[in-house]
């Protein structure tokens, strides 16, 4: 299990204050520092004393750190590269965890000395909420956390930041920059965006129904609006920065849409069943590789308390 001195996190929302209990419940640091641009979110890091020391400027907090992780949105990586890049130690590593990685790399790496490992990560972890209050131990506990190592990357320095993010809980896996963006794409990025214009057309159709959207919502549009209530400032720099990937699947996803169309329209029953059979194979995958839980409703609330008789 690796272990670095100092790590410091810049940023302080779900992903930094999950890795903040994390890091401290596995003793994967002597000392865990943070940087928040607003102060109503450093005074809340202070109050629930979330890491030892918070910094009032990104530079002063990155200052002796052997692990700095940046945990802002995708577009505020360039100005806080260009911020921290004077202040790094040497021989320190610098990882993100961003959604998006090829932006990512362009907005970082240039900025950043010779003397340090920039080594892009993203962990596909999260739930809708966000701040220093929202972290918990066990985000990452059995998710997975993609690393993109770059051709410049010292191995060593890899290996040792895949086994501190193992030690976080994380199943750790590599994959090449633009791969990383395709295949998010197809997994977040765009089921995201399908689920903000769902809720946006159900918006616009509870003016017309007098509410009956929101009052009768059943599971399915339920769990749009749980997607949907992500945090919108880094979703939208996720689709400013992952442009051209997202745009090639919503094509795709456009003509299967097309097509269900017809089939709905021409009555082609034989053709529904036998895609929604295929698409509810893929579920029970997820199911079966532990993304999941077949519980009632996925197990996102607890059961009700039987009533004793």
């Amino acid at each position: 299990m690796s272990h670095y001195d100092r790590v410091a996190l810049i940023g302080l929302g779900l992903i930094a204050s999950s890795m903040a209990h994390a890091i401290r419940a596995n003793g994967l640091a002597n000392e865990i520092v943070g940087h928040a641009r607003s102060a109503e979110t450093r005074a809340i890091a202070k109050d629930i004393r979330l890491v030892d020391r918070v910094f009032e400027t990104a530079a002063e907090a990155v200052a002796g750190a052997d692990l700095v992780v940046l945990c802002v949105p995708v577009g505020a990586m360039e100005a806080i590269a260009r911020e921290i890049a004077p202040h790094l130690a040497p021989g320190a590593t610098v990882t993100d965890v961003g959604s998006v990685k090829q932006a990512v790399v362009e907005a970082v790496a240039p900025h950043l000395p010779d003397h340090v490992q920039f080594i892009p990560g993203h962990p596909l972890a999260g739930t809708e909420h966000s701040g220093p209050r929202s972290g918990f131990a066990t985000l990452f506990v059995n998710r997975w956390w993609l690393v993109t190592p770059l051709e410049s990357n010292d191995p060593a320095a890899v290996t040792r930041l895949k086994e501190f993010l193992t030690g976080l809980g994380a199943n750790v896996d590599e994959m090449e920059v633009t791969r990383h963006d395709l295949v998010l794409a197809v997994v977040s990025h765009t089921p995201h965006l399908i689920a903000y214009t769902m809720v946006g057309v159900a918006d616009h159709l509870r003016r017309v129904t007098q509410d009956e959207v929101i009052k009768y919502s059943a599971s399915g549009f339920r769990d749009f609006t749980r997607i949907a209530a992500s945090d919108p400032t880094m979703w939208r720099d996720v689709f400013l920065t992952n442009k051209e990937a997202t745009l090639d699947i919503l094509g795709r996803f456009t003509e299967e849409l097309f097509m269900l169309q017809r089939a709905i329209r021409m009555g082609d029953g034989d053709m529904l069943f036998d895609y929604f059979t295929k698409t509810r194979a893929i579920r029970r995958g997820i199911i079966e590789a532990g993304q999941d839980t077949a519980a009632p409703d996925f197990g996102r609330t607890p059961p009700a308390t039987p009533t004793k008789k």
